[in-house]
């Protein structure tokens, strides 16, 4: 009977996803950008970091050829034109899908895991409570750009230290979101059964409260991943992210903002990337909001 419920409740989830729009629209448009992502060295039409100074700063669908080291011409279609260096604007853009999904997915595991760890401590235990909250409270006042961009000045500029600076802006959120609800699960009936018998502590946090955190965590660490892939960019737009040898969508857009009245392309395009692409993590992530919140179910 047991195996038959949770079957049916397997079911009965999978249904309910595949019937909520935003699940789907965001699942799918992700599924083509990280397809985009580990298939860049096979999509693209050249290096990204190949530079061919005769053809700098065409418009989309130029076409140009270079000759291998037999001597053979080949031709090439650029089908987002080039920048200022006569670099490939498609395969700058096909490669730096690689770096921003990086950047959001580690950034979302990082500020999940310490953030869910400092909030179940905080919430179960009183003592620490007032210690932990105060710093969070205190990184939350300032600015997660402007607290990203001062850790990033500090310390040398590199793909792990945008990561870093990025997933300590994003942990005070995770901590808040786990410790308002550790502190009304603690005061279950089940829960005080649990402590009344004797039940050590680490087994009652991930026994009786660690799974009820784990819907709304999930929720959360979609919109972090969305966050993170935006601010990467805007640090990067700034100069302060990744070296800008290394393509972005953050980069690439710096890079061509001199020039945006006349070479717009050069913008609009990782622009665009950037758009559908934080688009579509908020809409899966407000897909599985409705799924697992239990109010928000019985409207689908």
């Amino acid at each position: 009977m047991k195996a038959v419920n949770e079957s049916s409740g397997r079911v009965t989830a999978w249904f309910m996803l595949v019937r909520s729009p935003s699940v789907l629209v965001g699942a799918v448009i992700l599924l083509c950008v990280l397809f985009l992502g580990l298939a860049a060295p096979f999509l693209h039409t050249m290096s990204p970091d190949e530079i061919n100074p005769s053809v700098r700063n065409q418009l989309p669908g130029f076409e140009s050829s270079l000759r291998d080291d037999d001597g053979n011409k080949i031709k090439f279609v650029h089908l987002m034109g080039t920048d200022s260096l006569g670099r490939d604007l498609y395969s700058r853009v096909v490669f730096g899908a690689r770096v921003s999904l990086l950047i959001g997915v580690t950034v979302a595991v990082i500020s999940a895991l310490v953030g869910l760890v400092l909030g179940l401590l905080a919430g179960y235990f009183r003592w620490l409570d007032a210690i932990v909250m105060r710093v969070m409270d205190g990184l939350m006042a300032i600015p997660a750009i402007l607290l990203a961009l001062s850790l990033v000045a500090l310390l040398n500029a590199g793909l792990s230290t945008v990561i870093m600076a990025i997933a300590i802006t994003e942990i005070p959120r995770v901590v808040r979101l786990v410790r308002s609800v550790v502190l009304s699960v603690r005061e279950e009936p089940y829960v005080e059964a649990a402590i009344s018998v004797g039940t050590p502590t680490p087994v009652l946090l991930v026994r009786h409260i660690l799974p009820n955190t784990i819907a709304p965590l999930i929720v959360q660490t979609t919109y972090i991943a969305a966050h993170a892939i935006l601010v990467e960019a805007v640090l990067s737009f700034l100069g302060v992210g990744i070296s800008p040898e290394t393509p972005t969508w953050g980069n690439i857009m710096a890079e061509g903002r001199a020039m945006f009245v006349m070479l717009p392309h050069n913008i609009f395009f990782p622009g665009l990337f950037l758009a559908v692409t934080v688009l579509a993590v908020n809409l899966f992530g407000d897909g599985l909001r409705d799924l697992l919140d239990p109010r928000m179910r019985k409207r689908l």
